[in-house]
């Protein structure tokens, strides 16, 4: 709209020639006419875009099919085209019925049909690409299948290794997937083997949620500490396949059968782990033992978590513990697992900022609209900032 009026107003103004003012506004001669033609006659209402829909339609439902379908559907509002079409065609087999998605559309036109909401599939930052180069630069951690011991109480097995050397670092039965459950566990084995650079899991609860970033409380804490935590794809178990290939043997020597309770089920976890790192010849090792390979971490768990230190040029807000964070008196909706965190943005454009907890990209903001796109289905890691939580 502003073009035609830009384009009226030169016009009036006396420009040399129309054919010069199409070229300009890189429309045909033949649209500059018609503008000119629709302002003079109509002034600038003519200038608005004129409706495409045809004055006659002679393929249309007509008037009393259409009304015949809609007083059935309006006595039967929970049945399909389909139903609706063979019940009239019974009651008037010599009319002449629409298709079954022409009916559909009628329907859907008049408000009798209840839309759907889609499910929403949240995004992913891709194939996990660190390479496994020394032990504790990667752990992965998982859970083996659940299953019930003979008692009848479901046992959760939370697995961790190093993927580099292939040790078991830890395998604890739990009641649950549940975060409180999990985090006690990786307490004790960072407290025991010290602090990985990365934890590769699944997408799954506690490691992943559909929130912002797939962040989850187990995650947020992890980078607290100067963990990133890396995701594999969705469906795609062998991205992770070392780890994977130990709960085969897990499975195999410690839950076929499984054991009579909790607690006879972990100590047979217990015996397993110790012969899997010190005993058993590993083949992926050239038959070496995992524990000849694993080394216990340089950086030792902190007695305080630090505050994480953004670059100068971020603006730096806290979200609070209803998820959101104040920007230019407008309340914009963050989180609910970065509730009590600091954030930072980083401004890569007019109005646009990126935003960042820690190391890892969250999603882009726009001032104007005050509204955050995830950044996850782009790459959705760049280390800006040191992962060392000192």
């Amino acid at each position: 709209m502003d073009q035609k009026r830009l384009l009226i107003n030169e016009y009036i103004r006396g420009a040399p020639s129309v054919s010069e003012l199409c070229t300009r506004y890189g429309v045909s001669r033949k649209t500059g006419y018609k503008w000119i033609r629709r302002f003079e006659a109509q002034g600038l209402p003519g200038l608005e875009d004129h409706s495409r829909r045809p004055h006659t339609s002679p393929f249309a439902t007509d008037l009393e099919t259409t009304a015949a379908i809609l007083e059935l559907r309006r006595r039967h509002p929970f049945w399909g085209a389909k139903k609706l079409l063979q019940v009239l065609r019974r009651r008037h087999p010599q009319s002449a019925w629409p298709a079954r998605s022409t009916v559909c559309d009628l329907l859907k036109r008049n408000g009798l049909v209840e839309s759907r909401s889609r499910r929403r599939y949240p995004g992913h930052g891709g194939r996990p690409t660190t390479p496994m180069t020394a032990p504790n630069e990667i752990w992965c951690a998982d859970y083996k299948g659940e299953f019930k011991t003979s008692d009848g109480i479901y046992c959760y097995p939370l697995t961790v290794t190093d993927g580099y050397s292939r040790y078991l670092i830890g395998c604890q039965g739990l009641g649950s997937t549940a975060h409180e459950a999990a985090r006690p566990v990786f307490l004790r084995l960072f407290r025991e083997f010290g602090l990985p650079q990365v934890i590769r899991t699944d997408n799954g609860v506690p490691f992943a949620t559909t929130a912002l970033g797939r962040l989850s409380r187990l995650s947020v804490w992890w980078i607290r500490l100067g963990i990133y935590p890396e995701l594999i794809e969705p469906g795609h178990p062998e991205q992770n396949g070392r780890h994977e290939r130990m709960h085969r043997t897990l499975k195999r020597h410690t839950a076929r059968p499984p054991a009579s309770t909790a607690r006879a089920q972990q100590q047979r976890f217990n015996v397993f782990r110790t012969e899997y790192n010190e005993e058993r010849p590993h083949e992926a090792l050239d038959q070496q033992t995992p524990a000849s390979r694993y080394t216990h971490s340089e950086r030792e768990f902190p007695t305080r978590l630090q505050e994480i230190d953004y670059p100068s040029h971020f603006e730096q807000r806290l979200v609070s513990r209803n998820g959101g964070i104040r920007w230019s008196s407008r309340w914009v909706n963050v989180s609910h697992v970065l509730g009590g965190e600091y954030v930072g943005l980083e401004e890569v454009g007019d109005d646009v900022w990126d935003l960042y907890f820690g190391p890892l990209r969250l999603g882009q903001m726009d001032e104007r609209h005050g509204k955050i796109e995830d950044a996850l289905g782009r790459r959705a890691r760049k280390r800006l900032l040191p992962m060392s939580p000192d």
